[in-house]
């Protein structure tokens, strides 16, 4: 699915690098019954009071549920529509079973309206159904993988990503996440074939900063133009670097290690994922 340049009519379209859509369908409004109400906070908590920056603004959106357990094993189901959500990255695909259930699911490459989807054990390996790990060919590229059986899709759910199934032993398999990382997961959680839709996302280019506050993000400013008195990195005469980068709370936003070294999952990673700083 490719991106098109917009020719530079005014100065916000010069830069901007817009998706196609050519995979949307022409259903252009959601199914009524799987949307819920998606309340904004603006950054502010129960007492008013500004607690995370940046957020703010936005148009006004609607949550589209979406069927991350896929626990209807044996189904048929049949895609009607391939459509836009935007509260994720990805495309979403609405499915349609035998009893006139509707569902919206994640929607992968290469999936379009009348393909048919599956999920549970016995199911074929083809895009878009959902398989126990234990019964996915090795070398399959996945997506929307549960960490625990019945708990739903937690890796692996935005614009592009896919895992890949490495091996098998007991009652673990071994796969490779987009972050370098290879991790053992339970054969008996689910996962969906193929590579999450969208995968062009990354090039796009908002090409004015007025894109971003209809997604609900407001400015921000470079801690090196602040005061010392604002941010660890600001103040000093001229155009100081500051140290190492760092938040206002004095934590080092790059090469210091948050996660807990004891955390029980550690002991399922088997090569950690690849640091860019320490390249």
């Amino acid at each position: 699915m490719p991106v098109k340049r917009l020719k530079p009519t005014t100065p916000g379209q010069r830069f901007r690098i817009a998706n196609t859509n050519s995979e949307v369908g022409t259903h252009k409004k959601p199914e009524k019954s799987l949307l819920v109400p998606n309340k904004k906070s603006g950054g502010r908590n129960n007492q008013g009071r500004m607690t995370i920056k940046g957020l703010g603004g936005g148009h006004k959106r609607k949550y589209r549920i979406i069927d991350f357990i896929r626990e209807r094993h044996g189904d048929v189901a049949t895609v009607t529509s391939v459509q836009y959500d935007p509260n994720r990255s990805a495309r979403i695909a609405l499915v349609e079973y035998a009893d006139k259930e509707l569902r919206y699911i994640i929607c992968p490459t290469g999936l379009k309206e009348g393909a048919t989807v599956v999920s549970g054990p016995g199911s074929a390996p083809e895009i878009g159904n959902a398989l126990p790990l234990g019964e996915i060919p090795l070398g399959t590229i996945i997506h929307n993988i549960e960490l625990a059986p019945r708990q739903g899709a937690r890796m692996c759910r935005s614009a592009g990503n896919y895992a890949q199934i490495l091996a098998r032993e007991g009652k673990y398999a071994t796969i490779k996440l987009p972050s370098g990382e290879t991790r053992m997961v339970l054969t008996t959680c689910m996962a969906v074939i193929g590579s999450v839709s969208n995968s062009e996302h990354m090039l796009e280019n908002m090409g004015k900063a007025g894109r971003n506050r209809w997604k609900g993000r407001r400015p921000s400013t470079r801690p090196s133009a602040m005061n010392p008195v604002d941010h660890p990195m600001g103040g000093g005469e001229g155009r100081n670097k500051g140290g190492q980068p760092r938040n206002k709370n004095l934590v080092y936003s790059q090469g210091q290690k948050t996660r807990d070294k004891n955390k029980a999952s550690s002991a399922l990673i088997v090569d950690k994922r690849v640091s860019k700083r320490n390249k």
